[in-house]
């Protein structure tokens, strides 16, 4: 995997650490991934006897995904069994996809659908379905878009935000794995200067992907640090710059302006940047993260959404509200804590997951 020079004189961890001895990090290391920092033999690297195959991207989502499949399908079942379409199963299949945050537009518009022509008849849950499907794709797909790594910036800087506890660091080490996998050169900047957890975390990720990690002591400045970050990757030719920031609040004012201070440094170095900036959004909480897309779309700019989480919740359908209510491209979704958890977009998937259908 692609790893940068670690130039002199700046505070750049680079594959040992710098702030433990060889001997130590490497147990660490191993400890944390099972292996050393050196290359593991082939017997070492070999697969055990009767290893089993991770499960598929699909089945991964589509289990990631069955809380909320779940609780929409117990409700469908619950509408139309034994029973002929009236009003009032109607409006408690509105109050299902309320319920499951898909959103007052999609629901009332999936409830017509499901309504025409079949009043006073026998309706299939299957049916729909079909159509929860079909409507939740419509909505989504306009928004399915892949993050654009315009190479005519270098670096290409992607500035991570979103409130505590969203995924963010996490998120960066998943995207430092998928960008390092497709040959690009990667630098990670630990501007959650807050936490020393964030900063050691982000350094981890680093040491499994060969990516350079500029940080500083915690409580540093996180503008001057993205200022450095900026001006280290320019100097080493990185093609991305991907910086944590420190979990902030919605609500609170300072911490939006030291968001709108990292912003302005980073434009002293690059006018345009940053070149993309990525809200990481918590599915488990559901309504909330509307609110948080309108604050931090107003002070930081947001080009496009990750959300994470999806398998702690029964309350996914938040990503199609949001779809529907900001029109931001969805970049990413994940369902799990490995690197390989986190994957683009697609609304087909998602839509035939969600309403429980098979691929």
């Amino acid at each position: 995997m692609p790893c940068l020079p670690v130039r002199k004189g700046l505070r750049v961890s680079d594959e040992q650490g710098d702030d433990a001895t060889p001997k130590a990090k490497s147990g660490l290391f191993k400890r944390l991934f099972g292996r050393g920092t050196s290359e593991p033999d082939a017997a070492a690297s070999a697969p055990p006897a009767g290893a089993v195959e991770k499960p598929s991207w699909w089945a991964r989502l589509r289990q990631g995904l069955s809380r909320s499949s779940n609780a929409i399908g117990t409700g469908l079942v619950e509408i139309f069994t034994k029973r002929k379409l009236d009003d009032a199963m109607l409006e408690d299949l509105e109050d299902v996809l309320i319920r499951a945050d898909l959103g007052v537009a999609t629901a009332t518009r999936i409830t017509r659908l499901v309504g025409q022509g079949r009043y006073d008849k026998d309706v299939d849950v299957g049916e729909v379905k079909a159509i929860l499907a079909r409507e939740i794709e419509a909505v989504l797909s306009p928004y399915a878009v892949p993050l654009d790594i315009d190479a005519r910036h270098k670096p290409f800087v992607i500035l991570v935000i979103g409130v505590n506890g969203s995924g963010k660091t996490t998120t960066i080490g998943k995207l430092a794995a998928k960008f390092t996998g497709e040959g690009r050169t990667v630098m990670l900047a630990a501007g959650d200067t807050f936490r020393a957890a964030a900063i050691e975390q982000l350094r981890i990720w680093g040491q499994r992907f060969g990516c350079p990690v500029v940080a500083r002591e915690q409580g540093a400045d996180a503008a001057g640090l993205a200022f450095d970050a900026l001006k280290a990757a320019q100097t080493e030719g990185a093609d991305l710059l991907v910086m944590d920031t420190a979990g902030r609040l919605q609500n609170r004012t300072e911490l939006m302006a030291e968001l709108e201070k990292i912003i302005r440094v980073m434009k002293k170095l690059d006018a345009d940047a940053p070149h993309a900036v990525l809200l990481v959004l918590d599915a488990t909480i559901g309504q909330n993260a509307m609110n948080q897309v309108e604050i931090f779309g107003r002070v930081a700019g947001v080009t496009g959404l990750v959300m994470t989480k999806l398998d702690g919740t029964a309350r996914g359908g938040i990503l199609v509200a949001i779809a529907e209510a900001f029109k931001l491209p969805i970049h990413f979704i994940g369902v799990g804590e490995g690197a390989d958890d986190l994957e683009a977009f697609a609304a087909r998937d998602f839509a035939r997951a969600i309403a429980g259908l098979d691929e």
